[in-house]
This record gives C-alpha cells, structure tokens and sequence, in this order.
C-alpha cells in the first residue's frame, strides 16, 4: 500500500496536532488514528497518543505529522481526510471518509463499509 495514503490531513488538521503534540509531557511516536466498533451507528473514530510505532502500523507522514494506524482499520479508512474544524458552539476533528455509508444523528458514530482487498491491490 506504499502507493497512495490510507488518511491524509488538512492543514488545520496538521497544525492542531503538531500543537496538541507539542504540548505533551513525554516523546510521542505518532497519532494513532482507527475504527472501533460501537454507537447507534455501528462504529467510531479512535485517535490517541501512541508511544510507539508497532511493526504492523501503517505508517503514514502527512504535513509533518506522522500517523499510525492498526492494519485492521485500514480498509475501514482508505481515503479518509482528517480534519478540524471549529465553529462559534464548537471545535473538533473531522473526517471526510468515502467508505462511510451514515452516521447518527449525534455524529459520534458511523457506518463504514470497508473497501475491497482487490481494490487495494489494484491501487498500490
């Protein structure tokens, strides 16, 4: 899959981290960025620190943030933009993802449908 990235960031999206990141009290590997399952909708959107980069991550460096994300969510994922956005009642991470079929009303949950091994194989 080296020939294209599973998520991609926005600029706004690459700032926020990169400031988040700086902030923080001990050495950060990366974002890490999945799916779990979960919510009215089926699933939702994970990010956390990671401390280190597992050897089963997919490594993705976007505007000089570096993002992990664990090979189960990866077809969950495939051209995902990741953003942030704020608004005068509110600010947030955001993600535009082809693959996403609906979310809730409350936007904390979505439905994914994952993307085809023999597309992604086609891509890389």
């Amino acid at each position: 899959m080296s020939g294209f990235k599973v998520v991609s960031l926005t600029d706004a999206a690459a700032n926020r981290v990169k400031s988040i990141m700086a902030k923080a009290e001990k050495p950060i590997a990366g974002l890490r960025v999945g799916v779990k399952n979960g919510g009215c909708a089926g699933m939702s959107y994970t990010m956390e620190y990671a401390d280190e980069i597992r050897a089963q991550d997919e490594v993705v460096e976007d505007r000089g943030v570096k993002i992990l994300i664990d090979p189960k969510a990866v077809l969950f994922l495939l051209g995902t933009e990741m953003d942030f956005e704020t608004s005068k009642m509110s600010s947030g991470f955001t993600f535009r993802n082809p693959n996403q079929t609906s979310a809730c009303g409350c936007g904390e949950s979505v439905a994914i449908t994952p993307v085809k091994a023999e597309l992604v194989s086609a891509r890389a």
